[in-house]
């Protein structure tokens, strides 16, 4: 297996089908791991998550957040900054005092990618 500068092989066709639809998200706008598997047809939200933890850095990652629109974990401060920046809706959340609206923010519009 070749491996780039991450120590990571090249991404898998599910990687990138993962990675096309996050860089479809608008602005302001989210979806959830589980709302990214769903318009894949597989993957698991788990299966989401480990795509955007080894190769998410160049997509809006904080555009994708956890089911109950908890900021991603340990990139707190980083996705606020974003958040208030692009607009997107947010409500007073237990942990941190705050999370991203799901009702509001949550984008329903992704594309299976095409082959």
């Amino acid at each position: 297996m070749v491996t780039d500068a991450t120590g990571f092989g090249q991404p898998s066709e599910f990687a990138d089908d993962v990675l096309e639809v996050v860089d479809q998200i608008p602005e302001g706008m989210v979806m959830t791991y589980g709302d990214i598997a769903e318009v894949l047809g597989r993957g698991g939200a788990r299966g989401v998550g480990s795509v955007m933890a080894r190769y998410g850095s160049d997509v809006p990652w904080w555009r994708v957040l956890r089911s109950g629109g908890y900021f991603p974990q340990g990139l707190e401060d980083e996705a606020l900054a974003h958040y208030r920046s692009e607009g997107t809706p947010l409500v007073r959340g237990q942990v941190d005092g705050r999370r991203v609206d799901l009702s509001v923010a949550r984008w329903k519009d992704a594309r299976r990618p095409s082959a």
